[in-house]
């Protein structure tokens, strides 16, 4: 059973990394509520009362919810940037930057930086010069001349010695280290297509170190180890795309799906992209986005904002703002038919069904809410009730309402394994019977008011921790440019009518707004192809 954090608030498609601690980010959705949850007799203040807004000169945001019950702080520093900033030929450069965020700056993660910095600065240039060699190199008949290929036999040799003398001066993962010796937990980070975001908790007397820490890795991140951790991008990639049929079957679908828009690019970026990053392009990339005038930082625990305040504009406050980006992002052109793809893989079979439509801020993305919580939300939601447990078309069956981004126009996904001996082809018609009932039932009041109830109450657990609160007052700050959009959702979501769900579904759920992806194995491909055909369903 999934669980709404996969919805609306979900970091879609983001690559979530473990630095020496384990991440806690609870998503959902907000109430316009009491944020205290002692049970006291007096009125509690409201959210909007109870969050403290700063704005710093150089475009910085900072929320602040004072919680005094123990003496811990949460703090989420989320930017405005995420993989749909990249350009063609460095998809995954925000992915990749957020592992070089990792690596420390001029005074943590080295043991003396001013003999690092000349290694690295000729590493860079001859990694580059290699990288541009061996693909000369590479396209050549032949291998190319015996000179040329001499030459890149001494570039890798010095590469090689480079290599060795950078590491000499490398205390590894130390910044980690840093925050666990000072009792910090939740250490993480987290990149996807609209956002990147950076966690932390700690005791409240920590806050000192935190800032000092932070703002000089968001002045001077030092990209140390770059092609080392290159490689280890590319096994990331090999492990969750090449190699994992669903993380294939995805990429496949998500990049069928748009043919315009940056969303139709996997987050990790393609493999030649990555291959080819420099660290004069990513170094390029991180001063152009992750500056303080695209950042919010959000803190919620044990401290006196005022203090906090200080504290930041004494840290914080010195780093620049950069020159503001008017980058047009591509408008996804509307779909005039249904697209199919397949993925041919040694693996059982699967199948995924996604739908354009609004992003964030439309009326009709709420409705979606709604559509997807009735689908899949529970045991007793449609597709689990009717294809998993009284047909038992389905061994798994799941939606979502915001794949693979949230802030711009995007898909409601539909995906299902068969249950053998079922075939992708019988589940995928069962799929479009639900979804047709959508359009030509209206939900009853009954299932409504579960639907809606059960929404409330992923609401008020996503209150529960400081962390959970911190990540959502970052989120929509970066998503809607205003993190008091968190306060219409409960009744934007409650105000939603059966009527509402019918139009959507039949606005919507149609088969020329429709991207299939199948998941076939490869001695069967074919015989697939020939039995589905586009012809399953309408």
């Amino acid at each position: 059973m999934k669980s709404r954090s996969r919805s609306r608030l979900k970091l879609s498609e983001g690559y979530v990394h473990r630095h020496g601690a384990v991440l806690a980010v609870c998503t959902g959705f907000f109430l316009s509520l009491s944020l205290n949850l002692d049970l006291v007799s007096a009125a509690p203040p409201s959210l909007a009362d109870r969050v403290i807004e700063h704005k710093l000169v150089n475009g910085l945001t900072v929320l602040m919810v004072e919680r005094h019950q123990t003496p811990i702080v949460s703090i989420n520093i989320t930017f405005a940037v995420g993989g749909i900033n990249e350009q063609v030929g460095q998809t995954g450069i925000a992915h990749f930057y957020e592992h070089m965020a990792f690596k420390g700056t001029r005074t943590v993660g080295t043991k003396d930086y001013e003999k690092e910095q000349p290694i690295l600065d000729e590493l860079a240039l001859v990694g580059t010069e290699l990288d541009h060699r061996q693909r000369e190199l590479a396209i050549k008949s032949g291998g190319g001349t015996a000179d040329e290929q001499a030459a890149v036999a001494s570039l890798q040799e010095r590469f090689a010695e480079l290599q060795t003398q950078a590491s000499h001066y490398v205390v590894g993962n130390e910044l980690a280290l840093l925050y666990q010796r000072h009792g910090g937990i939740g250490f993480n980070a987290s990149t996807g297509k609209d956002l990147t975001r950076y966690t932390i908790s700690l005791p409240a007397n920590r806050l000192p170190l935190w800032a000092a820490v932070e703002s000089d890795r968001m002045a001077h991140p030092v990209f140390r180890e770059f092609y080392k951790e290159r490689g280890v991008v590319m096994e990331e990639r090999r492990l969750r795309n090449d190699d994992s049929p669903s993380g294939l079957l995805f990429e496949t679908f998500t990049s069928a799906a748009f043919r315009a828009h940056g969303y139709g690019v996997p987050t990790i970026g393609w493999e030649s992209d990555i291959l080819s990053l420099t660290p004069a392009e990513t170094e390029a990339f991180f001063k152009a986005h992750y500056v303080p005038n695209r950042a919010t930082i959000a803190l919620v625990g044990d401290f006196n904002s005022k203090d906090v305040i200080a504290l930041i504009e004494q840290t914080f406050g010195k780093i620049p703002a950069a020159p503001p980006s008017f980058a047009r992002m591509p408008v996804e052109p509307e779909q005039r038919g249904e697209r199919r793809v397949e993925v041919e893989f040694d693996a059982e079979p699967a199948l995924v069904i996604g739908y354009h439509k609004p992003g964030l801020g439309h009326p009709d993305d709420d409705v979606f809410e709604v559509i997807d919580a009735v689908l899949s939300e529970g045991h007793t939601s449609r597709l689990q009730r009717k294809l998993v447990r009284e047909r038992r078309l389905a061994a798994s069956v799941g939606s979502d309402a915001n794949h693979p981004g949230v802030r711009a126009p995007n898909l409601f996904i539909l995906t299902a394994t068969p249950l053998a001996p079922h075939t992708t082809a019988e589940l995928e018609a069962a799929m479009y019977e639900e979804v047709e009932r959508l359009k030509q039932e209206p939900v009853s009041p009954k299932e409504l008011e579960r639907v809606i109830n059960n929404l409330d109450a992923d609401m008020v657990r996503a209150l529960q921790s400081n962390s959970g609160l911190a990540s959502q007052l970052a989120m929509y700050q970066a998503l809607a440019g205003d993190w008091r959009y968190v306060l219409t959702l409960r009744d934007k979501v409650a105000a939603v009518t059966a009527a509402d769900v019918q139009r959507v579904a039949s606005q919507y759920f149609t088969k020329s707004n429709r991207t299939v992806g199948l998941l076939v194995k490869k001695s069967q491909g074919k015989t697939v192809a020939a039995v589905q055909g586009g012809e399953v369903a309408p």
